[in-house]
């Protein structure tokens, strides 16, 4: 993990920790022009987690997320990139845990004590929340549900799954490969190597705007070429400028544009989606019971 400087402003207090305490846990949340909703993630995680270290890494925010942010959480910034912002942030934390989660994502309560009973376990060396998304699709349900499974079965977590990981692991392998893109995926290829990698039944609900703006299948099909080209050497730059274009076949297609449109207008998208149920309807929600 290379040696920085990162500058830091309106510091909240670490929470003190004494012998027979739950496990020390450090939130770090990675932030870029999230202003519209950073306020709700931090206070979520505020509330639902009072004793864990809260610390976003803001990576040159053009809108107001920084200035934000530093009300509701110890503020860092750093050079944009979410592996370097996270270094940033591991580094400058104290927790033998760390926890990464994004801004965009929302972390059930139970979460934590879940991941607190799984590193009880000294096999595990860390791992990932369910994943789900904020509206409901079969294109969104079947992605939510095959990442879990790819996560459980092939110990490939990505960042929208609230990866947690042992510090002494993490720094042991230098952190996040500060690559452009796939550092989340590497990263869980280099701990499954180290030990066991636990993925709990508590949820973390992704934003599902970008899938939807895009066309969710078609994003499905782009984020598998992408996985196999990184498989195959392609360099991360290269695959991350991909990434940002979308899927080359929607390009420009007039259903891309007014999915777009009606996206920036606040409307619901054209694709047929409801919200993601409230958790006292999950004994019914068929993408948990796969």
């Amino acid at each position: 993990m290379a040696d920085r400087e990162p500058t830091t402003s309106a510091a909240t207090p670490v929470p003190q920790y004494r012998p027979g305490d739950p496990l020390p846990v450090a939130i770090v949340v990675p932030t870029l022009n999230e202003a519209a909703g950073i306020v709700a993630s931090l206070r979520q995680l505020r509330h639902d987690f009072p004793d864990c270290e809260l610390v976003v890494v803001d990576g040159g925010s053009s809108d107001a997320t920084a200035t934000l942010a530093a009300g509701h959480a110890r503020l860092l910034h750093s050079p944009a990139g979410r592996a370097v912002q996270m270094n940033v942030g591991a580094a400058a934390t104290s927790a033998p845990v760390l926890w990464f989660v994004h801004a965009d994502c929302r972390i059930d309560p139970n979460a934590l004590g879940q991941v607190r009973a799984a590193l009880a376990d000294p096999r595990v060396v860390g791992g990932g929340l369910t994943l789900r998304f904020d509206r409901r699709s079969v294109g969104l349900d079947y992605l939510a549900w095959s990442s879990t499974k790819r996560a459980r079965h092939l110990h490939q977590i990505f960042g929208d799954q609230a990866m947690f990981v042992r510090r002494d692991v993490f720094e042991m392998l230098g952190g996040f490969p500060e690559i452009a893109i796939m550092e989340d995926l590497e990263l869980s290829r280099r701990l499954a190597r180290r030990g066991r990698l636990a993925v709990l039944p508590a949820t973390s609900t992704a934003s599902s705007r970008r899938l939807v703006e895009h066309g969710t299948w078609s994003m499905i099909v782009l984020m598998q070429v992408l996985k196999a080209a990184y498989f195959l050497g392609v360099a991360p730059e290269q695959l991350a400028r991909l990434y940002r274009a979308g899927p080359a076949w929607k390009r420009g297609s007039k259903r891309t544009g007014r999915r777009r449109q009606r996206l920036a207008a606040g409307q619901p998208p054209i694709e047929l989606t409801q919200p993601v149920p409230t958790s006292t309807d999950r004994a019914t929600d068929p993408a948990e019971a796969r």
